[in-house]
C-alpha cells in the first residue's frame, strides 16, 4: 500500500484549489455584484422632471407647520420622463454636483443599492460629480468624517446585505450646535445635497436638516429604511404612496426560512414547540409576514390583542347594569390561556410539538404593560430632567429602584394631586416576576423608547403558558392523544382485551381515532385505581405493563427551545425585490436631487403590482410629522404604522388560524419557504403582505 505524503501547511495553503475554496469570494457574491438591477421606465431614458400631484393632501399638524414653514407646503413630486429638454434645463440636470449619504440607524438589506443607484445616475449626468458618503451614520456628518465613493467601492458592494461600505450609527442630529457642525461639513465638501437614509427619526431629521438648511441652497432628501416595515405612508384620504420600507421583505423572507426550517424540525422529532421571537418593536408587520410565509401553529399579532374584547365580561357587566372596563383589551393572563388552548388542542390531537411566532413588541399592545411602561417611561423621564445624574446610574440595583417607586407611592397617599404612581400601581408591580420588573425598568433607548428587545417576551409569556399547562395537567385536561391502532396492538401484543381497558381509560374509545385518557386518572396511582373499580384487574395486581406504557405516552411533557430573530435577517443579503427597490430609489433621488427638490423622501409607488408598474415619486416628509411622546416630551416624529386589522393580509391570516394550528388528526399545514435566491424563476416577487393587500 503506497504510503500518502504529509504536505507542509504552507504547500497547503498556496494550493490553487485549497486557495478557491477558502478565498472571501465566491460564485454568488461575483454574481451579486456584477448584477444591474432593471431601472423602472421613467429612468429609462436621459432625462427626468418633476410634476406636482395635488391629488393628494395631508392632514398638516400645526406644530409642523410652525416649525418647518419652507418646506410645510410642499407637494407629493411625479417623477416623469422627458425626450427633448431645453437646454437651461439640459444644463442644470447634466451639472457637476457634490452629494452625501448617509445611513443612520440599524441596518436593512439593499442600502448598498440606493447608494449604487444614486452614484450610477449622478456620475451618468456628469462624470466630474462627487459622491461622498458619510462614516459611521450621522456622527460622520457632525465630525465631517467621509469618503469619496468610488467606481471600485461601489462595485464591491452591489446587491450586498449591511451597511459595510460606510457603516451607520443613531446619533441624532437634535441640537442647534449639532446642526451649525452639520452645516460647516456640506460647506467644507461643497455639497449640494445630503441624503438621509432611515427610518422614521432619521426621516424626521431630514425634514429639520432641510427647514435649517433651505437658506443655504444644500438640498435634503430621506430615503425610508426599516425591516419593520413601520414606515408606510398613506395620505389623508388613505391612498398609498409607500407600501413598504425597503429592507422589510429581506428579514422576513430570512426569518420565515429559519422558522420553515423549525416547522420541519418540529413535525420530525415531535417533542418540542419552538417559540419564535422576531423582531418588531412597535408594529407586528414581519410576525404577519412569517405567518404568511410560514403556517406556523400559533402567531401573536399584537394589534389584534390591542382590539381584543371579552364579550362574556361585557355581557355579564351589562346584566349587573355596569362598565367593566377590564373587558376591553388582552391581558397578559388572557393571552396565556390561549396559547394554552392551542398547544391542549393539538396534544390531544396527538401533536404535543409546534411553533409559536411572537413580535418582540407584542407586550406594548398589552393594555396592564402598556400603563406600566407609560407610567414609568415619565418617572424616568421626570427624574432626569429633574436631577443633574442619571435615574439608572442613581438606581443600579433593582431594589433600589423598586425603593424609589416604594416612595412614589408613599407620596400618592398625603398629595392627591400626584397620580403618576399609586399605592394600587406599586401593589401591582410588586407581583410580576422579578425579571420582568428588571425588564420594564431598563434603561430606555436614546429616543426615550422602551426597549422591547431587552425583555425577554418570550419568557414573560411562555412562564405563564407553562404554570398554566402544569395546572391543566394536574385537572387531567393537558393530555396526549394516544392512536387507536397503536393502543390496540400495544395491548393486543400482551394478550389482553383492548376494549375492556379501553373504557375505563378513555373518555372517547369508542368515537374517535386518537383516544383521551380520562381526566380523573392523572398517574399511575389513579389508572390502577380507575382499573380495580372497574374490575379490569384486582387490587394486588400490578397495571400491566402495556397499558402503562400506553398512559404514560398520554402524559405531556412541554419542552420549549426558544429562537430570537432580528440582526441575522437585517444582515442578510438582499431578496431581488429588495434590490431591485432600492437601485431605483437610488436613482429617485438622483432625479429629485436634479429637479431642485428639498425635503422630500424618495419613494416608489405600486410596489404591490408587476415591476413594470412602479413609479418613482417624491414624498414631502413635513406634512406626514405629528406630535408625539418622547422621553417624556411631546415632539415633531415621523408617525409609525402599525398592522391594519382590516387588512386583506390580517384578514386573511385571521381567517386561516384554525387550520394553521392544526389541532386535528393528520397533517400540519406547514409552508416551506425555502432560501432567499438571488435569481431563478421560483424567487418571490414581492412580500406576501403586499401581494394580498393589493386584492
Amino acid at each position: 500500500m503506497p504510503v500518502k505524503k504529509t504536505v507542509s501547511i504552507e504547500e497547503l495553503l498556496n494550493n490553487s484549489q485549497v486557495k478557491r475554496v477558502t478565498d472571501n469570494i465566491n460564485q454568488e457574491l461575483i454574481e451579486r455584484r456584477e448584477s444591474i438591477p432593471p431601472k423602472c421606465n421613467v429612468f429609462r431614458k436621459d432625462y427626468t422632471k418633476l410634476i406636482e400631484d395635488s391629488n393628494y393632501s395631508f392632514d398638516i399638524d400645526k406644530e409642523a407647520r410652525e416649525k418647518l414653514p419652507g418646506i410645510i407646503e410642499n407637494k407629493v413630486q411625479k417623477i416623469v420622463d422627458i425626450d427633448f429638454p431645453d437646454k437651461s434645463f439640459e444644463k442644470e440636470y447634466r451639472k457637476r454636483r457634490h452629494i452625501g449619504i448617509v445611513f443612520s440607524g440599524g441596518p436593512a438589506p439593499g442600502g448598498h443599492n440606493v447608494i449604487a443607484g444614486l452614484y450610477d445616475a449622478a456620475k451618468k449626468a456628469n462624470p466630474d460629480s462627487r459622491i461622498f458618503g458619510f462614516l459611521l451614520g450621522p456622527d460622520g456628518i457632525i465630525e465631517n468624517e467621509a469618503i469619496e465613493l468610488n467606481d471600485d467601492l461601489v462595485n464591491a458592494y452591489r446587491n450586498l446585505g449591511g451597511f459595510g461600505m460606510i457603516k451607520t450609527g443613531r446619533t441624532k442630529i437634535d441640537t442647534d450646535k449639532k446642526m451649525e457642525l452639520s452645516r460647516e461639513t456640506c460647506k467644507q465638501l461643497k455639497l449640494d445635497s445630503l441624503v438621509i437614509v432611515g427610518g422614521d427619526d432619521s426621516n424626521t431629521n431630514a425634514a429639520f436638516l432641510a427647514q435649517e438648511m433651505l437658506e443655504d441652497g444644500i438640498q435634503i432628501m430621506g430615503v425610508p429604511k426599516t425591516i419593520d416595515g413601520d414606515i408606510q405612508v398613506r395620505d389623508a384620504g388613505g391612498r398609498v404612496l409607500c407600501a413598504m420600507s425597503f429592507g422589510f421583505h429581506t428579514a422576513a423572507r430570512a426569518f420565515a426560512s429559519s422558522i420553515g426550517n423549525l416547522c420541519t424540525d418540529s413535525s420530525s422529532d415531535v417533542k418540542y414547540w419552538h417559540i419564535c421571537k422576531v423582531m418588531g418593536r412597535v408594529a407586528s408587520h414581519l410576525a404577519l409576514e412569517v405567518a404568511l410565509q410560514t403556517h406556523a401553529n400559533i402567531t401573536l399579532i399584537g394589534e389584534d390583542l390591542a382590539n381584543y374584547i371579552d364579550k362574556s365580561r361585557v355581557e355579564k357587566a351589562q346584566r349587573e347594569n355596569t362598565i367593566d372596563f377590564t373587558a376591553f383589551g388582552m391581558t397578559l393572563r388572557h393571552l396565556s390561556r390561549i396559547i394554552c388552548d392551542g398547544i391542549v388542542r393539538r396534544a390531544a390531537a396527538g401533536k404535543n410539538y409546534g411553533v409559536i411566532v411572537i413580535p418582540e413588541g407584542v407586550l406594548e399592545f398589552i393594555n396592564e404593560i402598556q400603563v406600566f411602561i407609560i407610567k414609568l417611561n415619565t418617572i424616568i423621564a421626570e427624574y432626569n430632567k429633574t436631577h443633574d445624574t442619571d435615574f439608572h446610574s442613581d438606581f443600579q440595583f433593582l431594589e433600589d429602584k423598586l425603593e424609589y417607586l416604594r416612595g412614589l407611592a408613599r407620596r400618592s397617599r398625603e398629595d392627591e394631586s400626584f397620580t403618576v404612581w399609586s399605592t394600587r400601581d406599586d401593589d401591582l408591580f410588586n407581583v410580576i416576576p422579578a425579571f420582568f420588573q428588571e425588564g420594564l425598568l431598563i434603561e430606555r433607548d436614546s429616543h426615550g423608547n422602551f426597549q422591547f428587545s431587552q425583555v425577554e417576551t418570550d419568557k414573560v409569556i411562555m412562564g405563564l403558558v407553562k404554570d398554566h399547562l402544569n395546572t391543566l395537567k394536574e385537572q387531567g385536561i393537558y393530555k396526549i392523544g394516544v392512536k387507536k391502532a397503536y393502543y390496540k396492538k400495544a395491548l393486543e401484543k400482551e394478550r389482553l382485551d383492548p376494549d375492556s381497558f379501553g373504557l375505563v381509560i378513555f373518555k372517547n374509545y369508542n368515537d374517535d381515532d386518537f383516544l383521551i385518557v380520562k381526566s380523573s386518572i392523572v398517574s399511575i396511582k389513579t389508572l390502577k385505581k380507575a382499573l380495580v373499580i372497574e374490575g379490569v384487574i384486582k387490587k394486588n395486581e400490578k397495571v400491566p405493563a402495556s397499558v402503562e406504557k400506553v398512559y404514560l405516552k398520554s402524559v405531556p411533557n412541554f419542552k420549549t427551545q426558544v429562537h430570537f430573530y432580528g440582526y441575522d435577517g437585517r444582515g442578510n443579503d438582499p431578496t431581488q425585490f429588495d434590490c431591485n427597490y432600492t437601485y431605483n430609489l437610488g436613482l429617485t433621488v438622483f432625479s429629485l436631487i436634479a429637479n431642485k427638490a428639498t425635503g422630500q423622501m424618495a419613494s416608489i409607488k405600486n410596489l404591490e403590482l408587476d415591476f413594470s408598474m412602479w413609479e418613482p415619486i417624491g414624498i414631502p416628509i413635513a406634512p406626514l410629522m405629528h406630535l408625539e411622546e418622547r422621553k417624556g416630551k411631546l415632539a415633531l416624529v415621523l408617525e409609525k404604522s402599525i398592522v391594519d386589522v382590516d387588512s386583506n393580509s390580517f384578514r386573511v391570516v385571521q381567517a386561516l388560524r384554525e387550520k394553521w394550528l392544526a389541532a386535528t388528526h393528520g397533517n400540519d399545514n406547514y409552508r416551506r419557504p425555502g432560501p432567499i435566491r438571488f435569481t431563478g424563476k421560483s424567487e418571490e416577487e414581492r412580500p406576501i403582505t403586499l401581494e394580498l393587500n393589493a386584492l
